[in-house]
């Protein structure tokens, strides 16, 4: 299912170029541009604070919760710089119609939340203290 999300990310906005189906103003393309920056920057971050972080989902031998840097602030901290990256690459490349498809990320993400989060309080000791320390997945302040 994501595949074909992402694939959809970036042909609407080329078809929509290529058609001119919408024109963005320049501004608004620029925010996007610091907001895909400021996810790519988040989903770099992760990664330096956490070696275990990975695109499946799983516990291997040793693995302990990571809670300082942006683990201390939501649970999720790379999702939620995956829907800043690609929440704002469609208008960073200058189509309102590539926006579509960016209204089914967040429920993808929660999903796969939802989902990594059963396995990480069965399998991850210390995980369910640590939900109880960061109460929020995704959005500081909302979920």
């Amino acid at each position: 299912m994501f595949i074909l999300f992402f694939l959809l990310t970036f042909l609407i906005p080329g078809f929509d170029k290529r058609f001119g189906w919408s024109a963005t103003q320049g501004w608004v393309v620029l925010i996007a541009d610091v907001m895909v920056l400021l996810g790519y920057g988040l989903v770099f971050l992760v990664f330096r604070e956490n070696s275990y972080a990975a695109r499946t989902v799983g516990v291997e031998q040793g693995q302990e919760v990571i809670s300082s840097g942006p683990y201390s602030i939501v649970r999720h901290p790379m999702y939620l710089g995956i829907l800043l990256t690609y929440g704002f690459s469609p208008l960073a490349l200058g189509s309102y119609w590539g926006m579509i498809p960016m209204l089914l990320l967040p429920v993808l993400l929660m999903a796969r939340i939802w989902n990594e989060e059963q396995v990480l309080r069965k399998e991850l000791e210390g995980y369910e203290a640590y939900t109880r320390q960061v109460k929020y997945r995704l959005i500081p302040g909302i979920w």
